[in-house]
């Protein structure tokens, strides 16, 4: 989802009766403020959530929204679907139509799912780049060696695409159970990762993305992130 973006002047043009030549002078005059602060140019860049106020009249107060939500199973992760229902029938707030889906969980596949409205931060997010550690609780259908947590550190090839996954960090919680931190998503990664040794995941439960964690938050409930979660832009790399 791209970020909304424009010059001052074409901002001012396209949202009161004023014309884009019109706007150097009311820079001169002080008239013009974004975020609290006077304008200076008429090149100044307007984003989609730049609070802008001209003559003591608000032209944008469009807000960035930032959600978490305990994702359950049979759920859709996706805004709109004919025959399921959605993550977002779980989400009470006035701009949920805004919302979009920053990295998304499989039907049956439970835990942290991040919605916001806001491009250039779900685009941070989900970058390869970043590099940001998503943690996964499992349960398998067969025990677990110390082998796996050697493999899972070298990489797996995935002989279909071609690829090696990155290291990923395994720890083995029980003969059953383990918590799994990787920092790609490949399609059914996790699955096809513990099917490299014929063992099935039963269940996956994403607990974090980076530095933003479900903590206590109950399963099939939402809230806000935190200043300090958004603060940590999601964590650091690994």
């Amino acid at each position: 989802m791209k970020s909304k973006t424009s010059r001052l002047d074409r901002f001012i043009s396209q949202n009161s009766s004023f014309s884009i030549s019109d706007c150097r002078l009311l820079v001169a005059q002080k008239r013009i403020a974004l975020d609290g602060q006077l304008a200076h140019s008429i090149q100044q860049p307007v984003g989609e959530f730049t609070h802008v106020v001209l003559d003591d009249n608000c032209l944008n107060s469009h807000k960035p929204v930032y959600i978490m939500l305990n994702k359950p199973k049979g759920l859709v992760s996706a805004t709109k679907d004919l025959k399921h229902p959605t993550v977002l029938d779980l989400i009470q707030h006035p701009q949920k139509d805004e919302l979009h889906i920053v990295g998304r969980l499989d039907f049956n596949t439970t835990g942290l799912l991040l919605l916001t409205n806001d491009g250039r931060w779900s685009r941070m997010i989900s970058s390869p780049e970043t590099k940001l550690a998503k943690t996964y609780e499992v349960v398998l259908s067969k025990p677990m060696t110390a082998e796996y947590i050697a493999v899972f550190q070298k990489g797996i090839h995935f002989a279909y695409e071609n690829i090696t996954t990155k290291p990923a960090c395994l720890e083995i919680l029980s003969e059953y159970s383990a918590r799994l931190s990787l920092v790609e998503g490949k399609y059914h990664q996790v699955k096809r990762m513990f099917g490299f040794f014929q063992n099935e995941v039963l269940s996956l439960h994403r607990v974090s993305v980076g530095n933003i964690s479900l903590g206590g938050l109950e399963l099939g409930c939402s809230r806000q992130l935190t200043p300090q979660e958004l603060g940590a832009d999601a964590g650091s790399s690994a």
